[in-house]
Formats: C-alpha cells, structure tokens, sequence
C-alpha cells in the first residue's frame, strides 16, 4: 500500500502532459525549425546557386541573342566592323566571319565571276549569278546548281532587272580585246548603260556596290608604275575606246552616284589576271601562250617582245575584291601584282612549264598596246591589308593543267 501510494502521484502527472506536448510540436512550427532546415545538407548553399544562375540567364539573354545568326537581319548594317583592321587577305579578321549576305554577281559565269562566285558561297552568302553568256560560260558555275543558296539568271544587265540584295558585284563586260572589239558598240553599252542599271538598282534598295574597273584606264602610261592618281593617257577614238573610255565613263557614274545620291561605292582596278576557267582563245598574252604550246603551236609575240606586264593569279584578285567590298575605302585601288615580265619572260616561263621546245613567233604589234603595265599596290597594302600571293611560276601550272584538260576535251 505504501509503495502504491508514492508511485501514483509521480507517474500519473507525466502521462497527462505527454500527449499535449506532442500535439503542440506538430501543430505550428517555429522560425528555427525553417531555418534548421535549410542549414541542413547544404540546402541553403544550393539555393542560392540556383538564384545566381537565373539571374545570369535574364542578364545575359538579350547578348546572347544578338550574336545569334538566325537573328540577323541582312538589309542591315553588321554588328562589327570588317574594314582596315584585318590581317587576311579576304579582308576578315582571324576568328570571325562576316554575316550572311545576299549577293548578286553580275557577269558571274566567267572567269573572274566563277571564282568569286565560288568564295562567296564558301563564305555562306547567298548568291545570285547575272550572265548573259556572250562570254561567261555555264560549266564555269554549273557545279553550285543544286546549292540551295545559288541562283544563275540569262540576263544581260543592259536591260534593268529588280532584285532584292545586299551586296552587288559588277563585272559584267568583256575584258579582252578579242571580245570587246567583236562588237565595240555593245561594249560601250554595258559599261555604260549596264552600270547605270545597277547603280540604279543599288540606289533602290540600298545595296553596297562595287564596280570592277580595269588598268586600261591608264591607257598606254607616262608613269611607271601607275598610281590611283595617275589621270591616264588613253586615246578616245582608238579601237581600245569602247573598253578604256567605257571603264572611265563607269568609273564617272559611280563617284556621281555616291556623292548625289548616296550610295556606297567601291571602285577596283584590276591589272592582268590568270587562272583556271579564262577562255582558251580570248587574246590576251597568258591563255594565248598556254593554250599555243599545248596545241604544239609557236607563241605568238606581238612588237619586240620587250612591252612588260604584271600578272597576279585570280585567288589574289578575289581576295582583294572581297577585302575592297567589306571595307571603309571606296578607292580606286590598283589591285594587281607587282611583278613585272617582258612579253619574252613570259614567253620563256611558258616554255619551261609546258614544253622547253616551243617556238615564238613574232607578228606586228596591235594599235594602242601599252608599253608598260606595272600597278603600284602601296594602297591596298596600307588600307586593305592586301597584297598578292601566288607567283607567276606557282600559279602556272595550275592553269596549265586546266586549259590541258579542256583542249583534250576538244
């Protein structure tokens, strides 16, 4: 009885409160318990890197948007600057490519148009050939027809045609005796009434334009080598005129067409080019040669053999056309290779390359050839990072091998 009576009051009291104390824990948790919880395994830490990576997200969102190439629109201006700060020949600095672009090359079934087609679309632009064929070739494009990003057009651009594009390459006119003086009339109209056109054109839907001029505006020089600021010394009335005087008649046009109607220009003087796709028969002294000691023929000299030239091989000359489009400087840059043979030297480079037992013969001289034909490129080496490349006796053999092909394909 007695160990009953003491152990009733000790325990009776204890089993009363436990379940109150259980309940009062369940029913509303404190502020400690919270932040006990989120002390707990790191939780706190896991938080906040969540809330760091949010919030880098949102700020970083729209940059990250404006270098994507799906967002750029073409018709504008890029967001970097490809001018004179470069150190490739393409005129694009190492690491960055300029944006996509929608290009229209006329003449671009040619020699020199082949090529440049062939570096656009390499360079993801899209492109659009404009040829009317007197000259251009298809089997000079035809391997781009099932590009997606490649359109070849029948047109003679003394005609005006309307397309909606970014960048306009004008070359289109026969650029060798042989063609130019078959019909000097329609020679004088493209240079003439087809810049109109596509100055025209570019005007409308403020496109960048440039227009390849050529080293006949020098005419038969009285300095040596020629500068861009040399006027020239051409005979107006001579049978060269329609090429010459065109030349210099587009190269008016264009400086009149940026300063009354603001377009951006770009003005190229191309000197004496060679490569791969020239035309076997087209009069000028590099496929002449070629394609004379290939066919067992004697070469043909015009004059003593002592009128010099300067060759540059045609990669040079897309590059330097690329390097002149995307840059600040509207020109004209002398864009040709500094090296300078006699008609003899080459003749001899030919030889050595092709067949050391070719012969040469000599025939009278043509009215009005230059004597002399040197380009001073200190321009485009100081404004466009540009300068030549390929060798005359490295790029030989590459288009000996070219014109070899064809001619078996006779």
């Amino acid at each position: 009885m007695k160990q009953l009576h003491k152990s009733s009051p000790t325990h009776a009291p204890a089993a009363a409160h436990a379940p109150a104390s259980k309940a009062s824990k369940a029913s509303r948790p404190g502020p400690r318990s919270w932040v006990g919880y989120l002390l707990r395994e790191q939780r706190l830490l896991f938080v906040l890197l969540g809330a760091l990576i949010a919030s880098s997200f949102f700020l970083l969102r729209p940059y990250l948007f404006s270098l994507s190439p799906s967002s750029h629109v073409p018709d504008r201006r890029p967001l970097f600057s490809f001018a004179s700060h470069t150190s490739s020949a393409s005129g694009v600095p190492p690491g960055f490519r300029p944006p996509p672009r929608r290009v229209v090359v006329t003449g671009g079934a040619g020699f020199v148009g082949s090529h440049l087609v062939d570096r656009l679309l390499e360079q993801g632009d899209s492109v659009i050939v404009v040829d009317n064929f007197f000259t251009g070739r298809k089997d000079n494009v035809a391997h781009h027809l099932r590009n997606p990003r490649f359109e070849l057009l029948r047109h003679d651009v003394v005609e005006p045609i309307l397309l909606e594009v970014d960048r306009i390459y004008h070359l289109a006119c026969p650029a060798s005796p042989v063609h130019y003086k078959y019909n000097p009339i329609k020679t004088i109209k493209t240079n003439v009434m087809g810049t109109l056109n596509m100055l025209g054109l570019a005007k409308r839907i403020g496109a960048r334009f440039l227009l390849t001029s050529t080293s006949e505006v020098y005419g038969d020089p009285l300095e040596h080598p020629q500068k861009e600021t040399y006027w020239g010394h051409v005979n107006p009335i001579g049978v060269r005129s329609c090429y010459d005087e065109g030349k210099r008649t587009a190269e008016t046009l264009t400086m009149d067409y940026h300063r009354g109607g603001g377009v951006e220009v770009r003005i190229a003087r191309i000197f004496n080019t060679y490569g791969p796709r020239m035309c076997l028969d087209d009069g000028r002294v590099v496929s002449n040669f070629v394609a004379q000691a290939l066919r067992r023929q004697p070469m043909t000299v015009y004059g003593d053999g002592k009128q010099t030239r300067s060759f540059q091989y045609v990669s040079d000359l897309v590059a330097g056309l690329m390097a002149l489009m995307e840059g600040d400087h509207i020109g004209p840059f002398n864009l040709g290779n500094p090296g300078e043979f006699t008609m003899l030297e080459l003749a001899q480079v030919v030889k050595e390359t092709i067949d050391p037992m070719a012969t040469i013969e000599f025939k009278p001289n043509t009215a009005d050839d230059p004597h002399m034909r040197k380009p001073d490129i200190t321009k485009a080496k100081h404004l466009l990072r540009w300068e030549p490349k390929v060798s005359l006796r490295e790029g030989l053999p590459l288009m000996v091998k070219d014109f070899r092909q064809r001619i078996l394909d006779e």
